[in-house]
């Protein structure tokens, strides 16, 4: 019997601080005894669908697919490696670091299938923020792309100053020397028995982004990623076997991992794994592999269209008949512009980290405008005010959610303001109307006060986005002595328009004519770019920096 590595169980909050999960739904009770990946993957391998495409992968333009039996046998030799040459165990932290590539895939599945634990991390983090994960996680050992060995080098170097003690062991993969792990994985034979888990151990650290500060570190079970695997995806998506997921979302990031991997695993369909995708080689991805379900950000939809609407530029993306947007506020204008350029309706859905994935979205004939949608079966959400009292329907308050996951942060305090009273805050601002959808309005640290005014940032990017000049945009407060906070807003232009006081008085008088007065920008700065995640997301917090180094403006 292999010995157990309990710092994950040791370090999760105390019961009394956990929300309440609701578990009672038939699609949500599942067995005592279960590892995640026996039922993603080799149920699927040992079946007739053994030999049907599990991962899709672009090398030199042509199409190379990994069907699940073969998965399932590179997952047990990399397992392997893990348990055998590595000396992990059961319960240890793994670090994962590279790309979305077939190989990323098979890591994270071979390190829950041994019993260890996944903490991966988004290719751009630098060797600090790793270090971050490391100390918080006390990780031992990383499974890493060759490529991204410079990062992560100085948290194993006693001189730097972000060594990080507690990292021991680092294979590389994508690499030809005789230790990689390909070459380890290939002397090992290609059976793996699963490590038996229960339902309610440890597989998967999700780190937030930490842009206000230190990550936190959120703690998800074996069934949290069944949870993931079917909840929205059986009641919202409602994929086929035949479906091809394609998408951005990082697999370190938990919309990338659902939507990207477990789902299409889940339901036997096939997943397409590429880096560094932009609008125009994504929408080339899904013309080639045939894809028929995506997964990005708004921002990529909003580029994706602009360039499907364009006479000079020609894709065929008719194999296309599903797109989730999550990640940021989807834009109504981007929404009906995504629906011009493909006649797709677009589902809209919010998740977080610390929920694991999608709780809250609408599909087809259930999506009414300005609206993300209801709560996915399982789960339940209300909007509160800051004593936890449930607000009148049409009342902007705070998101408060529960159902079958939920946030548990390793070791951190910040437990108690994510959970109250058995409910998960979100961190969002929304309104609940009377038929029951659920109106996103803003972060509730993002919210605007202005003259007494409240002011949700993305509803100024809306409006403004409808402007035809208009590519991109972000919206923060900016302070001033007379109003408390100025609406500033920051615009990416669409090519063949020039930024100056004439255009800059044009878009303030469009949002006048678009929404009330007080919410319109008092402040227009025209940029080259908008500061964003690897996941998409716009990073207000460098838009505030940027407008508090601004001199004062007069208005």
């Amino acid at each position: 019997m292999r010995s157990v590595d309990t710092f994950a169980r040791d370090h999760l909050p105390p019961n009394s601080e956990w929300p309440e999960f609701l578990l009672d739904r038939p699609e949500y009770r599942y067995p005592k005894q279960l590892n995640c990946v026996t039922e993603l993957l080799d149920r699927r391998a040992d079946s007739d669908d053994g030999a049907r495409p599990a991962i899709v992968t672009l090398v030199q333009g042509r199409l190379v697919s990994c069907t699940y039996a073969q998965l399932q046998a590179q997952v047990n030799r990399i397992a392997r490696v893990l348990i055998e040459d590595m000396n992990l165990t059961p319960g240890n932290r793994v670090l994962l670091r590279a790309p979305n590539t077939p190989m990323l895939a098979a890591c994270w599945l071979a390190v829950v299938k041994a019993g260890l634990i996944a903490v991966g991390t988004m290719p751009l983090l630098r060797a600090r923020e790793l270090k971050q994960m490391i100390d918080a996680a006390k990780v031992s050992a990383a499974l890493c792309d060759i490529r991204l060995k410079q990062e992560l080098a100085a948290t194993l170097d006693p001189a730097s100053e972000h060594h990080a003690p507690d990292l021991k062991t680092v294979v590389y993969f994508h690499d030809s020397a005789p230790d990689a792990l390909e070459a380890r994985a290939a002397r090992k034979p290609a059976s793996f028995n699963a490590w038996r888990s229960a339902r309610d151990d440890a597989c998967l650290i999700a780190f937030t982004s930490g842009t206000t500060g230190q990550p936190k570190g959120t703690v998800h079970f074996h069934r949290d990623i069944l949870v993931m695997a079917d909840a929205f995806t059986t009641h919202v998506l409602q994929p086929t076997r035949d479906d091809v997921f394609s998408g951005t979302p990082p697999l370190a990031f938990t919309f990338g991992l659902g939507g990207l991997l477990a789902m299409p695993l889940r339901f036997g369909a096939s997943t397409v794994l590429a880096e560094k995708l932009s609008a125009e080689t994504l929408l080339a991805t899904i013309e080639t592999s045939g894809a028929t379900i995506c997964f990005t950000a708004p921002t990529m939809y909003r580029q994706m269209a602009m360039l499907l609407l364009d006479p000079a530029r020609e894709f065929d993306i008719r194999s296309l008949r599903k797109t989730v947007s999550a990640g940021e506020a989807l834009p109504d204008a981007t929404r009906q512009l995504w629906k011009q350029a493909t006649g797709i309706e677009m589902i809209d859905g919010i998740g977080a980290t610390e929920m694991i994935h999608i709780f809250i979205a609408a599909a087809g004939a259930d999506v009414r405008p300005g609206a993300i949608g209801k709560v996915v079966p399982g789960y339940q959400a209300i909007v509160v005010d800051d004593a936890m009292n449930e607000l009148p329907r049409g009342s902007v308050g705070k998101l408060a959610v529960k159902g079958p996951s939920g946030c548990r942060y390793l070791n951190d305090v910040r437990q108690r303001n994510y959970v109250r009273d058995g409910w998960n805050l979100t961190g969002d601002t929304f309104v609940h109307d009377d038929e029951g959808y659920f109106r996103y309005q803003a972060r509730s640290d993002d919210m605007i006060v202005t003259s007494g005014y409240n002011v949700a940032g993305p509803e100024v990017e809306s409006a403004l986005l409808l402007h035809p000049a208009v590519a991109e945009c972000g919206v923060v407060g900016m302070a001033d002595d007379e109003r408390g906070q100025l609406v500033a807003a920051h615009v990416v232009l669409k090519p063949g328009h020039i930024g100056c006081e004439d255009l800059r008085l044009e878009l303030q008088g469009f949002c006048k004519r678009t929404i009330a007065p007080y919410k319109c920008p008092r402040v227009v700065e025209f940029v080259a770019s908008l500061p964003r995640t690897e996941t998409g997301k716009l990073q207000r917090f460098r838009l505030r920096e940027l407008a508090a180094s601004m001199p004062p403006q007069t208005v």
